[in-house]
């Protein structure tokens, strides 16, 4: 999508520069473009830019206006979240939908999505402006989200509705095969010797703490590098003992073990 076809963020009278702000990182961080402010009790550009760090592009952007109708004129699609229940029948979406139908309407004009005061949120005159409100749900009992969390809730759906998952998560920089068989028999070799050492056993049944060590060790799937590391934690164990000529006692067939 082109960076006009993105919704433009609408805040109504926000009472806390620190909610504009809030809000101004959460727009950045999900790729929206424009914020327009509605008779903000404060608007300083500067204090902004001090808190949502790296926005200065964004705030220079972002447009003050005496009433909502000013605000919205050009927009052909409204969304208004709101945590009220109104008596009056009104269509009433999920962020997600709401998200997604705000891409649709994206291609016959500008979109917007519109939030209210920090105490108070939307007023039913202004709700009444919007062409379908949304809710977040939330507890029963305390219904009510910040004004930048319900932003950035609505700000991850939209980018998600716009394809932001496409790039996918970053892949490590190196990429470690498998452990193959004969590696895991080593490590489990080497952790046996290394238990014998510190006496684990002595109250403990070996080869049913072995079982136990090799079931864990197969559920996390370990690759060469895992495998590698947690053998060599086990082998520096003994060779601690051994340069701290501290005793310890092996069964005979672990003796050698590590030594290869």
């Amino acid at each position: 999508m082109s960076r006009a076809g993105r919704p433009i963020l609408v805040l109504v009278g926000t009472q806390d520069i620190v909610n504009i702000a809030g809000a101004v990182r959460l727009a950045r961080n999900f790729g929206l473009e424009s914020m327009r402010l509605v008779s903000p009790r404060i608007f300083d550009p500067w204090r902004i830019e001090g808190i949502a760090h790296n926005t200065a592009d964004f705030v220079s952007r972002i447009t003050v206006h005496d009433t909502l109708e000013e605000a919205v004129a050009d927009c052909v699609f409204l969304a208004g979240l709101t945590a009220r229940e109104r008596t009056a029948k009104r269509r009433t979406l999920r962020p997600r939908a709401a998200a997604a139908e705000l891409e649709d309407r994206a291609a016959d004009g500008p979109v917007a999505i519109v939030a209210g005061r920090e105490d108070s949120g939307l007023t039913n005159e202004e709700l009444d402006r919007c062409h379908a409100l949304v809710t977040i749900p939330t507890a029963p009992d305390h219904r009510s989200l910040n004004l930048a969390q319900a932003v950035g809730i609505m700000a991850y759906e939209t980018w998600l509705a716009r394809g932001g998952e496409a790039g996918g998560l970053k892949p490590p920089r190196r990429v470690a095969p498998r452990a193959p068989a004969a590696k895991l028999e080593l490590l489990f070799r080497d952790w046996e010797r290394t238990l014998w050492a510190i006496e684990f056993f002595k109250t403990r049944q070996p080869g049913i703490v072995m079982r136990s060590v090799r079931e864990a060790f197969f559920r996390t799937d370990l690759d060469w590098r895992e495998a590698s590391l947690l053998r060599a934690m086990a082998l520096e164990t003994v060779r601690y003992l051994e340069r701290t000529q501290t005793p310890f006692a092996v069964p005979e067939h672990l003796r050698d073990v590590g030594r290869e």
